[in-house]
């Protein structure tokens, strides 16, 4: 057994070298200990299901890619996926945003096809240029019909930090 003494050293040390290791993951924007990159599971009614894989490469020019397949959807028909985001730098894990932002490939908006079996994929971008390195946000998605703007698929809330 332990002695109590050496016990509390190595938690607190534990905690110190985290605290550590989240500071220096801050500070550089090569790190991947923040959630810089997100796997969006989006879930609708039955099968309907769809993934958003969000990913920020380290490159000056802060681009998101956002990877985008759905499943069991309507064939034949269009999409649109769309986040909403909380204020900047309250991550708090409660997203209560309703300013849904349509993506695309950067600032046009780009549908979603589904194919004869109701699946689509979709290779979309956003330029986060503006947005200031080490940002913080809270952060959700839904896919939306193109046609009529009902919603088909919704994202949990999900935790980002610009590079």
């Amino acid at each position: 057994m332990l002695p109590t003494g050496l016990l509390i050293f190595s938690c607190q040390k534990d905690i110190h070298q985290q605290k550590q290791r989240t500071e220096l993951a801050k500070n550089n924007p090569n790190a991947e200990t923040p959630p810089f990159n997100l796997e969006v599971i989006l879930r609708g009614e039955g099968n309907a299901f769809g993934l958003v894989k969000f990913r920020q490469d380290v490159d000056p020019s802060k681009i998101i890619t956002l990877d985008t397949w759905v499943r069991d959807l309507e064939p034949n028909h269009n999409y649109l996926l769309q986040r909403a985001v909380d204020p900047i730098n309250v991550v708090d894990g409660d997203c209560t945003s309703t300013s849904w932002l349509t993506l695309g490939k950067g600032l046009i908006a780009q549908s979603i096809i589904t194919d004869a079996t109701g699946t689509g994929k979709e290779q979309l971008w956003r330029d986060i240029t503006a947005v200031p390195s080490g940002s913080g946000f809270d952060i959700h998605f839904r896919i939306v019909d193109a046609v009529n703007m009902a919603v088909v698929l919704t994202s949990d809330c999900y935790q980002y930090t610009a590079r």
